[in-house]
């Protein structure tokens, strides 16, 4: 039996093959009476259109780059189910590059900006530099930021430093002042600032707004990673006045934290605050009290604007938009006021279960 072809579907429908091709195409010149009759065709017939011939005839490739570090880490995952949830309702295709080197970063930023394999180009958590913008910008492929920055070009972003301002005045509030901070490595191994520093940003100006004195042994830096968190978690709890309140730069490492109280029999949140960042799946499970930041939303906004530049070639290049996420404080139960001791430690034990996941 032959595969049913758009004249077919034409035929069916009483309509030319260039209607069913506008229809197919979502091309707003079609009547809406017309439109239903060439899509009802198209379910009687069960037809697909050939995805190379619809390429041609709109002059697309109909896919999307996305370059994203680490892909597999809860966070990247939530954005990009966001991303993915836009491009396939829009019918592109999304072609996904993973960074997890320097070099590879290098390799991708230098290669996508050729313009003849991609729509456009979605950039998440890599901040470009400015050669890199350049490049990106001369070729006309429209681009957007996630988590990312750069003046020139289109972005969808969260405001670090007042996340972690608010994580940090959250735990000053309950009445803590030795308050520690966990994070991955300042210095990203990507050239750019990473939300790791800004978030250190936000610890340190609400201490000092507070007129906390800023400890640097109350600081530990790390790869980011659960048993790396519970490895620091260690060393600050061993400390002579260990810290009541430890706030991470993810929920990731706060359940490294979490880990390391309970393998050393402190109770939380009645020895010791535990407050994370992101608000991952994961987070409310284990009654987290974090930062959420809107994760899959992030993805879905990006993805969008996206399309938006993809499908209005007309807009001017130099019309840049830095579209800000809201962040919000989510209280749970890991943070309470400091123990009125801190030096008598007691053992109310926690739920292993939660703790060794």
């Amino acid at each position: 039996m032959s595969p049913v072809t758009i004249r077919d579907v034409a035929k069916a429908a009483g309509v030319g093959v260039g209607t069913v091709s506008r229809v197919i195409n979502q091309h707003p010149s079609v009547r809406a009476s017309t439109r239903q009759k060439v899509e009802d065709a198209i379910a009687t017939l069960d037809y697909s259109p050939n995805p190379i011939a619809r390429q041609l005839s709109l002059g697309k490739t109909l896919s999307i780059a996305v370059v994203a570090p680490f892909f597999i880490r809860p966070s990247s995952v939530e954005r990009l189910q966001g991303v993915e949830t836009v491009l396939s309702e829009a019918n592109y295709d999304l072609v996904l590059f993973n960074v997890e080197t320097q070099a590879r970063r290098d390799t991708l930023f230098r290669i996508l900006p050729r313009g003849d394999s991609f729509d456009g180009i979605l950039i998440v958590t890599l901040s470009p530099q400015d050669v890199e913008a350049d490049l990106l910008l001369q070729v006309q492929v429209p681009v957007v930021l996630v988590d990312a920055h750069h003046p020139r070009l289109n972005r969808v972003v969260i405001d670090d430093v007042a996340g972690g301002h608010m994580a940090t005045q959250h735990l000053i509030d309950l009445g803590h002042s030795r308050i520690a901070y966990i994070s991955d490595i300042l210095e990203s191994p990507f050239r750019h600032e990473g939300a790791s520093a800004r978030r250190f940003q936000g610890y340190r100006q609400a201490l000092a707004a507070a007129s906390i004195p800023y400890r640097h042994e109350y600081y530990r830096q790390d790869r980011h990673g659960v048993l790396q968190a519970e490895r620091l978690a260690h060393q600050l709890l061993e400390l002579p006045a260990p810290p009541t309140a430890i706030f991470t730069a993810s929920d990731t490492q706060a359940i490294g934290v979490l880990r390391a109280a309970e393998q050393r029999g402190i109770a939380i949140p009645k020895q010791l605050s535990v407050i994370g960042f992101d608000d991952i799946e994961i987070a409310e499970y284990m009654h987290l009290t974090t930062i959420h930041q809107p994760l899959f939303t992030s993805g879905v906004e990006g993805a969008q604007r996206l399309l938006e530049l993809i499908r209005q070639p007309s807009v001017p290049p130099g019309r840049i938009e830095e579209f800000h996420l809201p962040l919000r404080l989510v209280q749970r139960q890991t943070t309470a006021p400091p123990p009125a001791s801190a030096i008598d430690i007691v053992d109310d034990g926690l739920d292993a279960d939660l703790i060794n996941y």
